[in-house]
């Protein structure tokens, strides 16, 4: 039978269409109740549910489709916000629309194919139910006339409805599992999300500039050579209640360091991010959707950064990245941020074995390759050093075992009795010979170089997406920040002025200047000014909502050290000399 002829039989056998549009509309309104969670944003959603409808009907001309499709589309909005906050613990917004082209698509594919076949599958749904709706739905056409009316009433009640408060605050719930529709339409109005289409774009900047403090000096006449180690994936387990073992703890927690929990920008992926914010002293987020790009967009518009301050110092700075060379933007932006020498693992010479080290990543085979570069620039070099080392082992997903069978097994056993999940077992045995593989590390360097004082600073750059089910296990209370934490520690070697002990939880925008500080190298004005600001901001960056922090932002663009301009009026700034 012809469906056609069974909806108009339907709509003839004595139901009120107004009853049916009621009914139609109702239940969209409910699904979307499901998911916002929020009675205070609930008004809102509607309006922009409505505005929808209203901007649909100009296109189809009945009411029913109209708000059907309305419907399907915010149901289709929050699933993919649902999905995106699983994997990064970020909600939606217009300004991520732009990271479908910054390899955002193929690096989940890669990562998480299983996610993505059912993000295929849904839109698949999404396409079948809609054409569903064109071709079956329709009702009684409207004129043209009332269609435009109702767009510029629904207009108005969606341009009311974004002046709220309640909308403004939906900025804050950006880590919240709730609004998920609502928080996308709110950035279509926001000016800060479209703004990252264009140039770059600080959102926490004051208009008025802040003084710089004035240049503090050294408290010792040493420059001890300062390694940072970023381990990739890796948080402690005891932010969730987990127990450690005495091998891992003393890894997380060294007896003779300064250590303490870490707070990031990112959560599940993004390594780059937490990179940029220890080297420039920024926090990424501040920068929006550029973020996840700030290697390609951002080369060369950071002048201010820990490689250039510690070039003044005598340093020479050198990055070895446990990823080749054509990855992302990796060489021009280090290059831009004044690092000497960029060593990927593609050019690792004899005895490391590529092939091998990308079977695994282990970090046990990195860090000995790390170790060795390094003792070999300074065997018979007096020059202080700096050198960025970035490992990938304990990078997700966890489902595959990558530390073989036979190794570590007491240690995915004690993981196995402290929570029973694979994923997590898999995760701590890594952890385990991560663990071992820089205590290995942090001997050979005490015993190649007795007498040369080092400062060692390693740190979790982010949480793996396998913290969300373990949360999910354990049943803990929700917290927006928890994604986002991880740890650090400091150790010294032949630094007689070090003090150890448990530290204060920082923002990762704060440890490059805390090395400094731990190292007892002078700041310059721009360091020492920032120093300044972790009283006011303590363990967070950007999310504190510090003025000064603002104000500081506004004399780094107005010296020129952050540089938000066009790239086309760059281009023609570059030609005025030659002009």
């Amino acid at each position: 039978m012809n469906p056609s002829s069974q909806i108009a039989k339907f709509k003839s056998s004595g139901h009120p269409q107004s009853m049916i549009l009621i009914f139609i509309l109702g239940a969209i309104i409910a699904a979307v109740a499901l998911t916002e969670r929020s009675v205070e944003h609930l008004p809102f959603a509607v309006a922009a549910l409505l505005f929808n409808a209203a901007l649909l009907l100009v296109f189809v001309a009945d009411v029913e489709r109209a708000i059907l499709l309305s419907g399907l589309l915010a149901v289709a909005i929050s699933g993919i916000s649902s999905v995106k906050f699983d994997h990064s613990a970020l909600k939606l917004t217009v300004s991520d629309l732009p990271l479908a082209f910054a390899g955002t698509v193929p690096f989940f594919v890669l990562q998480y194919p299983r996610m993505m076949l059912g993000v295929l599958a849904a839109g698949a749904l999404f396409a079948f139910a809609s054409s569903a709706v064109l071709l079956y739905g329709a009702g009684s056409p409207i004129p043209v006339t009332p269609r435009v009316l109702l767009l510029l009433l629904a207009l108005i009640g969606f341009a009311k409805a974004s002046a709220s408060k309640g909308v403004t605050s939906l900025r804050l719930t950006l880590t919240q599992g709730r609004c998920f529709y609502s928080t996308f339409m709110a950035s279509l109005v926001d000016p800060a999300c479209w703004r990252q289409f264009g140039a770059l774009a600080l959102s926490d900047i004051a208009n008025e500039p802040l003084p710089l403090r004035e240049a503090m000096p050294a408290r010792s006449a040493c420059s001890p050579d300062i390694i940072v180690i970023q381990h990739e994936s890796v948080f402690d387990p005891r932010i969730f209640g987990l127990p450690v073992d005495p091998a891992v703890e003393a890894f997380l927690s060294p007896p003779d360091a300064e250590f303490g929990g870490l707070n990031v920008d990112i959560f599940g992926g993004g390594s780059w991010q937490s990179e940029f914010s220890l080297l420039t002293g920024l926090s990424s987020a501040s920068f929006g959707s550029s973020a996840y790009y700030l290697f390609k967009k951002g080369a060369g518009r950071f002048h201010s950064s820990l490689p250039r301050s510690l070039a003044s110092l005598g340093y020479h700075s050198t990055l070895i990245s446990s990823c080749r060379r054509g990855f992302l933007s990796y060489d021009k932006f280090y290059s831009s941020i004044g690092i000497d020498d960029r060593i990927f693992v593609d050019e690792l010479p004899p005895p490391f074995d590529l092939r091998r080290f990308e079977a695994t990543n282990s970090d046990a085979v990195f860090l000995d390759a790390v170790i060795a570069a390094y003792a070999k620039r300074v065997a018979h070099d007096p020059t202080p050093r700096f050198l960025y080392a970035l490992t990938n082992f304990n990078h997700g997903p966890h489902s595959r075992q990558l530390v073989p069978s036979g190794h570590f097994e007491r240690e995915r056993a004690f993981a196995m009795a402290s929570l029973p999940n694979a994923g997590y077992a898999e995760y701590y045995t890594r952890l385990a010979e991560t663990a071992s593989a820089w205590q290995t590390a942090r001997a050979r360097l005490a015993s190649s170089f007795p007498d040369r004082p080092v400062l060692i600073v390693h740190y979790g750059d982010h949480q793996p997406v396998l913290t969300k089910q373990i949360d999910r296990q354990l049943k803990r209370p929700a917290d927006g920040r928890s994604p986002f934490r991880t740890f650090y520690a400091i150790e010294a070697l032949n630094i007689p002025h070090f003090s150890p002990g448990p530290g204060a939880d920082l923002d990762i925008a704060f440890l490059g200047t805390v090395a400094l500080q731990r190292a007892g190298l002078a700041l310059d004005p721009i360091f020492a000014t920032r120093a300044s600001l972790m009283d006011d901001c303590r363990e967070a960056y950007f999310a504190s909502s510090s003025e000064r922090k603002r104000r500081f932002h506004r004399t780094l663009v107005d010296l020129g050290l952050i540089d938000l301009m066009p790239r086309t009026r760059r281009a023609l700034r570059s030609l005025k000399p030659h002009m």
